[in-house]
């Protein structure tokens, strides 16, 4: 939906169009839904995380300059709300098989998927980050580089140091798997 009709319901939303805003974040459900499950490994914290950014980024849309960031405005929304009910857990909840299958693709291998989210979790927050927005959410490093708030450099450091990690996350488990 990144045409010109999406561009014009986000700056309705922008002037407090609530209908514009009720299908832009309608239409970017599974996207938004996603990146709080990353983040928070459950459905019903996910769920909470959700909630609380589409109510937060309704409070603050006004105060969104360049409707062409309206997905990095709102993505950075959802990280400070998934760190909010973080914070509030303080625990981290181990991934079951059930909640990994949620996000598996149809096409996926379903062993290779779950063996790669599970090691994925274990990972450095940061190189996680950069990894679930690169190759879960297809945004460049220019834009990964603005969500996470640091240099284009970094971004591609955390990529590469997070996919040698992986690399060699998953050959240890098929040596002891």
């Amino acid at each position: 939906m990144r045409d010109q009709r999406h561009d014009k319901l986000i700056k309705k939303a922008i002037k407090g169009n609530k209908r514009a805003f009720e299908e832009i974040m309608t239409h970017h459900y599974k996207q938004i839904y996603r990146t709080a499950f990353l983040y928070v490994h459950n459905q019903e914290d996910a769920l909470d995380v959700v909630q609380e950014a589409t109510y937060e980024a309704l409070r603050s849309i006004h105060m969104l300059k360049q409707p062409q960031y309206f997905l990095t405005w709102l993505t950075r929304i959802i990280i400070r709300c998934a760190g909010h009910v973080l914070t509030k857990r303080k625990q981290v909840v181990p991934l079951t098989e059930d909640v990994l299958l949620t996000l598996q693709s149809p096409d996926e291998h379903h062993e290779d998927t779950l063996t790669l989210l599970e090691e994925l979790m274990k990972l450095k927050e940061n190189y996680r980050t950069a990894i679930i927005f690169f190759y879960y959410h297809d945004h460049s490093i220019k834009t990964i580089s603005e969500l996470m708030n640091i240099p284009e450099g970094t971004v591609k450091t955390y990529l590469s140091r997070g996919k040698e990690a992986l690399k060699k996350q998953l050959t240890e488990e098929r040596s002891h798997g």
